[in-house]
């Protein structure tokens, strides 16, 4: 009556196996999906692509960022995720940037003051965006909201992103 059939020690022991082999697969899931680079990117191209001056927010959650001006790509618990940009003059505004220079003068442009008031002519605005376009685009802290700014200043229009 209390035998041990062979057959049933054999089963217990691949169930014991299966067990465990699935709870190790389900502790390698992440616990949450990889952050929404496509929403970000479609904000950004949205602001970019239009004919007037604009300004919009997009709310981000992720750990960390990388903005170029072809793409913007976003790391989080979930994993990595990248959108590319198709709009043109996309110019990252990196969040710490030296006062002095021109890209200092990009951040207050892209906080609201009009560029008109921060730059001496639009030569000077497309100047330090082209720089701010040439200099490194590696994984910095994501800010809880990106800020996109479309402006014109005489012929000059650009997108800022920061």
């Amino acid at each position: 009556m209390f035998e041990t059939h062979l057959d049933a020690t054999y089963a217990w022991l691949g169930l014991a196996v299966v067990s465990v082999a699935t709870v190790g697969v389900a502790a390698t899931l992440p616990a949450s999906p990889p952050p929404d680079a496509t929403g970000v990117a479609h904000t950004i191209e949205t602001v970019a692509d239009g004919e007037y001056p604009a300004t919009a927010e997009h709310g981000i959650a992720a750990d960390r960022m990388r903005l170029t001006p072809r793409s913007i790509s976003l790391g989080g618990d979930g994993g990595d995720a990248r959108a590319p940009l198709h709009a043109p003059r996309v110019t990252p505004v990196p969040p710490s940037e030296r006062s002095g220079g021109g890209e200092g003068r990009l951040r207050r442009v892209l906080d609201g003051v009009p560029p008109d008031a921060v730059f001496d002519d639009p030569d000077a605005l497309a100047a330090a965006a082209e720089r701010a376009r040439n200099t490194d685009s590696g994984w910095r802290p994501a800010p809880e909201r990106l800020t996109v700014r479309r402006v014109h200043y005489g012929g000059v229009h650009v997108t800022l992103v920061g």
